[in-house]
């Protein structure tokens, strides 16, 4: 159930989608597509990557990371909807090196070329109704303009950057 990105990167990386249900960086599924909340959305984005770097420097001075509890109404809340998660800050995180200009998905059915664009772009969807995609997964390629919404690019397992 995780997904290496590999290839063309400073840093190989290893994606495990069953623990992002409690990241605070995932959409629900049915918030991605629409126009107006995607404004709102990357404007969060924003907000939530200063917050956690604040955090970060703050509690390396003053204590280590306390884990925030989840109410049972948010845990709830989880096993009900279905999220995606941008895969852009895990890019970053991997350092694409320059000159890179394509990507591979690597499926239980072969591969999907596609742009280096279109990746940074994408969602990966990694749960449904708050379960993790264990038949066709571990996760769902889905464009972020919610042209293959429908017919998403199913069990991705690798990610090559080419």
């Amino acid at each position: 159930m995780i997904v290496p990105i590999t290839g063309n990167v400073t840093y190989t990386i290893t994606l495990d989608p069953t623990v992002w249900i409690f990241d605070d960086r995932k959409i629900l599924l049915d918030e991605a597509f629409s126009d107006k909340d995607k404004e709102h959305h990357e404007e969060d984005e924003l907000e939530k990557a200063s917050q956690r770097f604040n955090q970060e420097v703050y509690q390396q001075k003053i204590n280590p990371p306390v884990n925030k509890s989840i109410s049972r109404m948010e845990g709830q809340k989880f096993l009900e909807n279905s999220y995606v998660m941008p895969i852009n800050e895990f890019l970053n995180h991997a350092e694409v090196n320059e000159g890179t200009t394509g990507a591979t998905l690597v499926t239980a059915q072969g591969e999907e070329h596609i742009s280096l664009q279109a990746l940074k772009d994408c969602y990966l969807l990694f749960a449904i109704d708050g379960k993790p995609l264990k038949e066709d997964g571990p996760v769902h390629f889905l464009y972020r303009d919610g042209s293959n919404r429908e017919n998403p690019i199913k069990g991705v397992q690798k990610i090559v950057i080419e």
